[in-house]
């Protein structure tokens, strides 16, 4: 594992690992690196009970802390996961309802952790940046309108 300068460090009451194994069964490149129990008795719990999860998504580092309640997670922090197909955007999309997610609006869904995540075409952020702001108006009006998003109806708006 690889760790950058600056890497994602998430904060679980519980589920640390769990949640960190769901996540890499999502995507290629993707693995459990390492679970360390701390060694010491922290503001969390007594020695052994925080667990430090090292994880890779999709070839970056992530980090997530298994040590009881603090701050719940809301959507002020996202994860987004550009798909380049219709299917995988539908599988990640199912995948994360099946395991208790929740949808919420224009892409976006928080896992059962609340954790949250936009599962997003990477055509999308394409018809954003044109050069076209009446194409790109559309698509983001139809965006708008959605749930989980459709690349067809995108597409379709945009080239109207």
């Amino acid at each position: 594992m690889t760790i950058s300068k600056v890497t994602p460090f998430l904060w679980f009451e519980k589920d640390a690992e769990t949640a960190a194994r769901f996540y890499v069964s999502l995507l290629p490149n993707s693995r459990v690196d390492n679970v360390t129990a701390m060694a010491a008795d922290s503001p969390s719990g007594p020695r052994g009970s925080v667990q430090v999860v090292e994880f890779t998504l999709q070839g970056e580092a992530f980090f997530a802390m298994n040590a009881g309640r603090h701050d719940a997670f809301n959507n002020a922090i996202s994860f987004m996961i550009l798909c380049d197909t219709q299917e995988e955007l539908d599988r990640l999309w199912k995948a994360h309802l099946d395991n208790g997610g929740k949808e919420q609006a224009c892409g976006w869904l928080a896992d059962k952790w609340g954790v949250s995540w936009q599962i997003t075409p990477r055509r999308l952020m394409e018809m954003m940046k044109s050069p076209d702001r009446n194409a790109s108006k559309r698509a983001s009006e139809a965006m708008m309108t959605m749930v989980k998003l459709d690349l067809a109806t995108l597409e379709k708006a945009f080239a109207s």
